[in-house]
């Protein structure tokens, strides 16, 4: 049996803002920025909700009707409710798995979910586990009027790793790393720093195409051999331009660019746009997935949807468009910003 995605989960808060209604706060070009981001209204959490209660909601569509025991636990968050104590143990409470699982917390921005997804993958496949829940939650923040201001989004997405019945079998997985700080966080520093342009070439398109072009080598596969393709996306304008660079059409990544109705949810990013490319995705077509984390790295996987696709797909589209807008104000108390 091959280790695969047995079953997934996610959550969108129901609060969207609009790029221009932010725009014209600060007196910018709304199409200007529009443009430039590939980006028009971004998901908001409310100022109850953070990264924990959103985990809890997407983790727990995840585990509807699953009856294998869950042997490890692991939440990425660039936005955890403590600074010392983890959510893993919290959210395990709460969904009440027993006490006999590994839980940690990891980070690495973007891509603290996916480096735990290899975790559990090697887990399961070794045979310590027979399942692992892999979380991706948060409430991204940015500083008022900075560029982040108009992406940083909220969400979470939730999947189990198992090899009994997944939707999707993991074909292969390859990362690549470095040491490019293009974004960063001091201790005690409420707002992220960025390196602006420098987030671009030497970071973000780099370490994608270093893993995506590894894992193709090692699998033996070339872009034309993928229904769907999916990369992080910081904004609306990244993932189509890395696709184009590493051949894939536009056709392979529109399902997966949902950036520019939900804004950026950091660590579940790129897991949005997997999920959203599975309300669509047939049995026995492969979906090529990349991560990326600033500081930085890219995961690359290769997924196979099998025939329980069919039964287990979500209706992601429909979550989508259940929201309501709100205005700046009502914006700045929800993120606990006033």
């Amino acid at each position: 049996m091959k280790t695969g995605i047995i079953s997934y989960g996610y959550y969108v808060p129901q609060y969207r803002i609009r790029v221009a209604d932010i725009a014209s706060v600060w007196g910018k070009n709304t199409l200007e920025i529009e443009r430039g981001l590939g980006v028009k209204e971004k998901a908001v959490s409310t100022a109850a909700e953070d990264s924990l209660t959103m985990a809890y909601e997407s983790s727990s569509m995840a585990m509807k009707g699953q009856t294998q025991p869950i042997g490890a636990l692991f939440f990425g968050t660039e936005s955890p409710v403590y600074a010392v104590n983890p959510s893993s143990t919290i959210l395990g409470e709460l969904l009440d798995i027993g006490n006999n699982y590994l839980a940690y917390d990891t980070q690495f921005a973007c891509k603290a979910a996916t480096g735990a997804l290899i975790s559990a993958i090697a887990l399961v496949e070794s045979k310590q586990i027979k399942s692992g829940l892999v979380v991706a939650s948060d409430k991204a923040a940015s500083r008022p009027h900075d560029a982040l201001e108009y992406t940083a989004a909220s969400g979470s997405v939730s999947v189990i790793v198992g090899e009994k019945n997944p939707i999707l079998t993991i074909e292969g997985w390859e990362s690549f790393s470095s040491d490019t700080p293009d974004f960063w966080r001091r201790e005690g520093i409420k707002y992220p720093s960025h390196g602006g342009r420098f987030t671009g070439k030497p970071s973000y398109f780099k370490h994608i195409a270093g893993s995506v072009k590894t894992v193709l080598s090692k699998l033996r596969y070339k872009p034309t051999d993928f229904t769907y393709a999916v990369f992080h996306m910081p904004n609306g304008k990244f993932p189509v331009q890395v696709a184009a660079q590493l051949g894939f059409s536009t056709e392979q990544i529109k399902k997966s660019l949902v950036v520019s109705e939900l804004g950026n949810s950091y660590t579940a990013s790129a897991l949005m746009g997997l999920v959203a490319t599975l309300e669509y995705v047939k049995p026995g077509e492969k979906i090529l997935f990349a991560s990326y984390g600033s500081g930085a790295g890219s995961d690359a996987f290769v997924f196979t949807a099998t025939q329980l696709i069919e039964k287990k797909r979500l209706m992601f589209s429909k979550k989508m468009s259940e929201k309501k807008y709100i205005d700046y104000p009502t914006y700045l108390k929800c993120m606990r910003i006033i």
